[in-house]
């Protein structure tokens, strides 16, 4: 990803974005300007900055503008050609209040892309594609996080049908399942996840089931337009169908078509096959079903082929991943067509069936086929299975990432700019439903956003990683840090149970202000001395380990911060807490209650620890007590950090 930045200013704006960015470009003019300091990847471009965009378009997935949006429109104007191929072109306004994704919304990534600068400088997105008017997220992104290949189709065609069925969409309660709404666009799903229908915007402009029309087998060719059809078609299927790319005809509804990544292919071959022979016998095979390339997962075999040249450079070039199995796994799959010959060569009477199922854990749909091509040596026998539709089997051909996000007190103003991009970025969303509430504002069209009850900590850590291990990109929120009573502590704990290798899926764990420091800033600078923090539920630790914790904490004159003091369950703890601190500490020590910092139902409190129980306490309280040389300045809650020494005078 590259920016221009032709202005000091411009510069100035593009600095909270120095570590996104791979270089930024700017004119010789500017070399002497000081602030390129900041910019250990700046470099200098000679000349008219149309060749230098002219020559940099090809190698970048990326551009970012700092520039004027007319300005950018003539620069890159000559260079589009296909919106398919284009990279993302992004345009920050000149007093960086706006990002407008300017080209490439969708495949190139631009609309993303759009969002998270905007999140990562607190500037307002531009986004104008018709999906996300209505709350989606683009046709043509749909199957991305899933790792799902598109295949022909009239795409521009399907999402003009989109738009306009979401501006007069309805959805009545009682729509028979698997009938079609007039103008509506139908959905046809026959594998793969079924996750992105349960997290639509309601209404929405989609209705899911068969075809009005019936298809014999092999025969997909479009079916005509009905008088209760709908206006459009998406077909989400491992199933090659012949769909026009070019505006259909009249009889006919626009069609597009996504393959989920679920059949696997078996393979069995002579040492020393060609490439071209196995590349073209998975063709005859696919074609002979009409089975979609785009729909292969990967190949699967005898682990004594796990050197074989021809499949290494197959699987290299398509990007598919090679599995091999040993031949005692093989010989316990049963298969249709066993042979003692393979049994007496390689000692399992099958390779390629039993290969493709033990990959798919699922069912063959094509029994093996022997293949060899005039001019190529070897032979190559082929079967195809097809992995269950069943969640976590399809292959997405990702490494999945857990975000472990800190989203502090609750305001989006409190959250840190990386910290709001993580969440920005992410696939999928998971935590307790207040947090999710809290950080709303952040979620795009498309994000799948699974919000759980607050007692079901295990269930989102577990979710989260199985998730994240399928190669979705996840982020798991938490309030305050993450780190500190959060979510990460129990996802990195399941992960090492789990033996994570360290590296896939990916983790990164932003922080957040915890409530300790939120509730702190509310009333002055009660931590500027030694401090700890102590958690008064016993659900997860024996409250006799608390008590000693108090105990300690109170004999060393630490201040305390006293987590979920009280629910409506446990009621006696904060008293324990109090009588033992009275032991240690004068009764007008002072205490500062903080509930909700920072939200719209924030309150503090201000007392002393002779009448903490005076006051409300519950789970959302946070209880800051002082320590000997705390004191209470017009509710201003002040400990010395010993600069001007100790006690209520030095600090006059």
């Amino acid at each position: 990803m590259a920016a221009v930045a032709t202005t000091p200013t411009a510069l100035r704006i593009l600095y909270p974005l120095v570590p996104l960015l791979t270089t930024i470009w700017v004119p010789r003019s500017l070399a002497h300007e000081t602030s390129l300091t900041a910019f250990p990847q700046a470099q200098y471009y000679e000349g008219s900055l149309a060749d230098h965009i002219a020559a940099l378009w090809p190698s970048h997935r990326a551009f970012v503008f700092a520039l004027a949006a007319g300005a950018t429109t003539r620069l890159i104007a000559p260079l589009l050609r296909d919106k398919a191929t284009d990279p993302a072109v992004v345009v920050i306004d000149g007093a960086g209040e706006y990002v407008i994704s300017l080209c490439g919304g969708h495949q190139g990534g631009a609309d993303l892309l759009a969002r998270a600068i905007a999140t990562q400088i607190s500037a307002t997105p531009i986004i104008t594609g018709a999906a996300a008017a209505q709350d989606l997220a683009g046709i043509d992104l749909l199957g991305e996080p899933f790792g799902w290949n598109p295949s022909s189709g009239d795409w521009t065609g399907v999402s003009a049908a989109i738009a306009a069925a979401a501006a007069v969409m309805t959805q009545p309660d009682d729509q028979t399942p698997g009938s079609v709404q007039a103008g509506s666009v139908q959905v046809i799903q026959e594998t793969g996840s079924t996750l992105w229908q349960a997290h639509l915007p309601h209404p929405h402009p989609f209705q899911f089931g068969v075809p009005e029309v019936s298809e014999a087998p092999g025969i997909l060719e479009a079916p005509e337009i009905s008088a209760h059809a709908p206006t459009a078609r998406i077909w989400i299927s491992a199933t090659q169908r012949e769909l026009s790319e070019a505006p259909v005809p009249a009889v006919q509804v626009p069609e597009i078509q996504w393959h989920p990544r679920v059949l696997w292919v078996g393979i069995g071959c002579e040492r020393g096959s060609s490439r071209q022979l196995i590349e073209s016998a998975i063709t005859q095979a696919c074609q002979a079903q009409h089975l979609a390339e785009g729909a292969i997962a990967g190949i699967a075999t005898l682990d004594l082929k796990s050197d074989e040249p021809g499949l290494l450079e197959l699987c290299a070039a398509r990007h598919w991943p090679l599995c091999c199995f040993s031949a005692e796994q093989l010989r316990e799959v049963s298969v249709p067509t066993p042979s003692p010959v393979v049994q007496a060569e390689v000692g399992t009477p099958s390779v390629a069936e039993a290969a493709a199922i033990v990959a798919s854990q699922g069912t063959l749909r094509v029994q093996k086929q022997i293949h060899r091509l005039e001019g190529e040596p070897g032979a190559v026998t082929v079967a195809i299975a097809q992995s269950p539709s069943e969640e976590y089997r399809e292959y997405t051909g990702r490494i999945g990432q857990l975000s472990l996000v800190g989203i502090g007190p609750g305001a989006l103003d409190q959250m840190t700019p990386a910290a709001k991009t993580a969440i920005v970025m992410a696939d999928v969303i998971i935590g307790y439903s207040l947090y999710v509430d809290l950080i709303r504002p952040l979620l795009r069209p498309g994000q799948i956003v699974e919000a759980l009850a607050i007692t079901q900590e295990r269930a989102r850590a577990e979710r989260a990683i199985a998730l994240a291990q399928w190669g979705l990109s996840v982020a798991v929120i938490s309030s305050g840090d993450s780190g500190i009573y959060g979510m990460a502590g129990l996802v990195m704990e399941s992960l090492s149970q789990d033996g994570w290798d360290g590296k896939s899926p990916t983790v990164q764990v932003f922080p957040g202000i915890t409530a300790l420091q939120a509730a702190a800033a509310r009333v002055g600078t009660p931590l500027m001395h030694d401090f700890c923090a102590i958690s008064l539920s016993d659900l997860l630790t024996p409250w006799e380990r608390i008590e000693k914790r108090l105990q300690a904490a109170a004999e060393a004159d630490f201040v305390v911060a006293l987590y979920n003091p009280k629910s409506k369950t446990r009621v006696t703890q904060i008293a324990t807490a109090q009588a033992i601190f009275l032991r240690h500490r004068s009764p007008e020590t002072p205490v500062a209650l903080v509930r909700s910092a920072y939200r719209d139902t924030e309150q503090i409190t201000i007392t002393t620890l002779g009448q903490l129980l005076d006051a409300d306490i519950d789970m959302l309280t946070t209880v800051l007590i002082g320590n000997a040389s705390t004191i209470n300045h017009h509710d201003w809650l002040i400990t010395p950090r010993g600069y001007l020494g100790f006690g209520e005078k030095s600090l006059h």
